[in-house]
Order: structure tokens, then C-alpha cells, then sequence
């Protein structure tokens, strides 16, 4: 193909494949449309057996127009050499074969023939095969070129009309001048109907694309969600579970009621955990919507459960509530749940022994205010204590405190605080003062 073909242009062997536009059309639309969709995938699958199948038509057709002595009935000079008509004639039609690969040097060639045939006073009707090159140039090489071209194709009507001065201008020159011109105008529709129809091919794959790229990013919202959950349900309840657990086995030998106490809470803790989890998993649930919505996300009533959980696991936590909901929305009140239980969680971790904490719930006409501390060992001490490293040294970052060794903790805080446009504000206490803070504002949710 020439390199200034357009890849949306290219014919009737590229571009993209035609819509069923037809569909509610009447039947004998339908008919050749699928005619024209037959041929064009043909075209497409075996261009040379098309060209081929061309070419021989007008090869054949051109020389049986000479056999006949069917030429001399418009000839001008009916006593041209038989072997510059054969010449002219092959010239004209064979190079056809060439047409889309080639097309400027397919119309130079027969241009020339034209030319001669004009110059002869021969008038073959083969000539007519340029209009076919007309088409393909306009259906592939730039508009300035079919303006150019359209323009020396008038060339050998005006040599055999002045070689020849019989009749009138018009007569001779305005039929040709029109053919071409609406054979230019056709490619022209082509092209733009290709054109067009590859655009909406390729919106259709960007659609697509997008809609593909919309469905991951909501995957991946959807397993943060998930991910962020499990860590505020199993974390929260592990850390209790393994705190009653271990105070439990150091009670057993002094104190016998001290461990039926603490295996009692872990059973607690641990059916407490379940229920949740099975809250969680039937959301995930497509067939279980309505179990799903039978069981309520924790909220602002479950804090006092949740403290007291916390203190049977051996953490002293004494909290303060000021002011009154006022009808808190839900999401809102899972944002302060999950902010205090990570918050007392991180205490029961990383707090060491001694630490104690203190919980303090404001509302007020601009929000809700959580404010959560401990005394127990800053970001600083972690090292010296020994207490909140794994051993692969996770659960720290450069701020301290503040993240479980998934690394969700504090992420997870700022995420479920940022989709009500609240603050969260995280670390040391200042000195000389020794702990960790958590403090949480909310807004209050504008009016409707």
C-alpha cells in the first residue's frame, strides 16, 4: 500500500467490519445488504482471488469490444494499428491487478494509455476503467490528491477533442467531467462511511476498556472494604482472645478461678468475633440479602460492650461521654466503633504492661469528637520493650505506633474517616507525657 494510505480508508479489503444497520429494514434491503457484507468478507479473506476476478472481467471484455470491431462504432479514426489497440487496451485493464497497492502509479500508467487512445481517435471504452482508480484514490490517498488527479483525468478528453474537433465541447467534455465527479463523490461517501464506522469500532473497544477498568477498580474497592473489615472484626478480638489467653495460663498456677474467668471471657470474645464474621460473610452472600440486612453493623450503643470487653482482657479503660447523638447515621457510628476498638486494640498490643486507657466521646452541634489515649509505651519505646514486633520486625512504620503487622490499621482509620470528610489525627503524646493518641472528628452530616 502507498504510505500515505489512511488505515481507516483502505478499501474494501480493510477497515472496520459494517454494523447490522438493516435490521428493521425491508427485505430486499436486508438482501443486499447482505450481499454487500458477502463481498466485502470475501474481499477482506482473499484479496488477490478478488482482484484477479476483476481484472479478467475487464481484460476480457475490453478485448472482445476489439474482436468485434465493436470500437469502430464510436471510433473517431477507425484505421488504428491492431497492435496499438491491443497495447492500449492491455494497458488500460491490466494494471487494475495493481489498483490498491499502487494506485498513483496504476493511474499514471493509464493515464498515459488514455492519452494515446484519445490521441488515436480510437475512443475505446476500456479507457473508462480509470474511473475505478478515480474511486480507489479517493477512497485512500488525501482529498488534494483526488483534486489533483480529478483534474489531469480531464486531460485526455481535451487532447482528442482538439485532435478531433467534431461536435460540440459540451458534448464531450461535461459527460466525462460528471462521470468522474460522481465517481469521486462515491469514494468519498465510502471513505467517510468507513471512516465512521471504524470510529465506532473503536469507541466501542474504549467502552469497553473503561467499562473493564471501572469493574477492577470496584473489585478493588470492594476488597479493600473487605480486607479493612476482617482486620476491625478478627484483629480487635484476636488481640483480646490472645491477652485473656496468656493472662489466663500465668493465673492458672496461683489462681484457678482467676483462668475459669478468663477461658470464660475468651469463649465470650470468641462467639462475639464469630457472630460478626457471619454478619460479614452473609453481605458477601448474593443469596442471602435479607439475612444480611437482619443483622446490624455495631454502633455507638455497642461501645460499652466493646470497653468492657477490653477491660476483662486486662487493659483499665475509662471513658466519657458528652452531649447525645442525635440520631447518628449509621455509617457514621461504624466509623467511631472501628476508630475506638483499633485504637484500644493498637493499647492492648503495644501498650505494655501497666498501660491504661481512657476513651472520651463528645457531641456537639458541629459533629462528633473521639479522642482515645493511653500511658502505655510511645513509638520511641517499642524497641526497649520488645512488645508490638512480630518477628519479622512488622508493625512499625517511621510514626510509630499506629499499625498492625497487615498494615491496615491506621489506613484503615483514615479511609472509613475520609468518606464522611473527617479528620484523623494519630501519635506520641507530647513530652514529657508518655502514651499514644487517637483523635477523630466527624462533621456533622449536612442538611438534605
Amino acid at each position: 500500500m502507498n504510505p500515505r494510505t489512511s488505515p481507516q480508508a483502505s478499501g474494501s479489503d480493510q477497515g472496520a467490519p459494517d454494523q447490522d444497520w438493516s435490521a428493521g429494514a425491508q427485505p430486499l434491503t436486508r438482501y443486499v445488504e447482505r450481499g454487500v457484507q458477502w463481498v466485502r468478507t470475501f474481499d477482506r479473506r482473499r484479496p488477490l482471488v478478488w482482484d484477479l476476478l476483476l481484472t479478467g472481467f475487464f481484460v476480457t471484455a475490453g478485448l472482445i469490444d476489439l474482436v468485434g470491431d465493436g470500437w469502430r462504432n464510436i471510433a473517431q479514426n477507425t484505421d488504428v494499428p491492431a497492435w496499438l489497440l491491443y497495447a492500449i487496451t492491455l494497458t488500460v485493464t491490466v494494471p487494475l491487478l495493481w489498483r490498491r497497492r499502487h494506485p498513483l502509479a496504476v493511474y499514471s500508467v493509464m493515464l498515459l494509455a488514455g492519452l494515446a487512445n484519445n490521441w488515436t481517435g480510437a475512443v475505446l471504452q476500456g479507457s473508462l476503467t480509470l474511473l475505478i482508480v478515480v474511486f480507489n484514490i479517493a477512497i485512500r490517498l488525501p482529498p488534494r490528491t483526488l483534486a489533483w488527479t480529478y483534474c489531469l483525468t480531464l486531460a485526455p478528453v481535451v487532447v482528442g477533442r482538439v485532435r478531433y474537433p467534431q461536435g460540440s465541447w459540451d458534448q464531450q467534455v461535461v459527460p466525462t467531467m460528471m462521470s468522474f465527479a460522481i465517481v469521486a463523490l462515491m469514494g468519498i461517501a465510502f471513505r467517510t462511511r468507513q471512516e465512521y464506522m471504524a470510529s465506532l469500532v473503536q469507541r466501542a473497544k474504549q467502552l469497553e476498556v473503561e467499562r473493564d477498568q471501572q469493574a477492577q477498580l470496584a473489585t478493588n474497592a470492594e476488597r479493600t472494604r473487605i480486607a479493612r473489615e476482617m482486620h476491625d472484626i478478627i484483629g480487635h478480638h484476636l488481640s483480646v482472645i490472645t491477652t485473656l489467653a496468656d493472662g489466663g495460663a500465668y493465673a492458672a498456677a496461683k489462681s484457678p478461678e482467676r483462668a475459669a474467668q478468663a477461658l470464660t471471657a475468651i469463649g465470650a470474645t470468641s462467639r462475639q468475633a464469630l457472630t460478626e464474621l457471619r454478619r460479614l460473610l452473609d453481605v458477601l452472600r448474593d443469596e442471602a440479602p435479607e439475612a444480611a440486612a437482619l443483622a446490624p453493623q455495631p454502633a455507638l450503643t455497642d461501645l460499652d460492650r466493646l470497653i468492657d470487653g477490653v477491660r476483662a482482657a486486662g487493659l483499665p479503660v475509662r471513658s466519657t461521654v458528652i452531649g447525645h447523638p442525635d440520631s447518628l447515621p449509621a455509617g457514621r457510628q461504624l466509623t467511631v466503633y472501628r476508630v475506638v476498638q483499633e485504637a484500644l486494640t493498637n493499647t492492648l498490643k503495644h501498650g505494655g504492661p501497666g498501660a491504661t486507657a481512657t476513651v472520651e466521646v463528645t457531641y456537639g452541634d458541629d459533629g462528633v469528637r473521639v479522642r482515645v489515649t493511653d500511658t502505655g509505651a510511645d513509638g520511641s519505646r517499642f524497641g526497649s520493650s520488645g512488645r508490638g514486633l512480630t518477628s519479622a520486625g512488622r508493625g512499625l512504620t517511621s510514626s510509630g505506633r499506629g499499625l498492625t503487622s497487615s498494615g491496615r490499621g491506621l489506613t484503615g482509620m483514615r479511609e472509613r474517616t475520609a468518606l464522611y470528610g473527617g479528620t484523623l489525627e494519630a501519635g506520641p503524646l507530647p513530652h514529657p507525657q508518655a502514651g499514644w493518641h487517637v483523635e477523630l472528628r466527624l462533621p456533622k452530616e449536612p442538611a438534605q
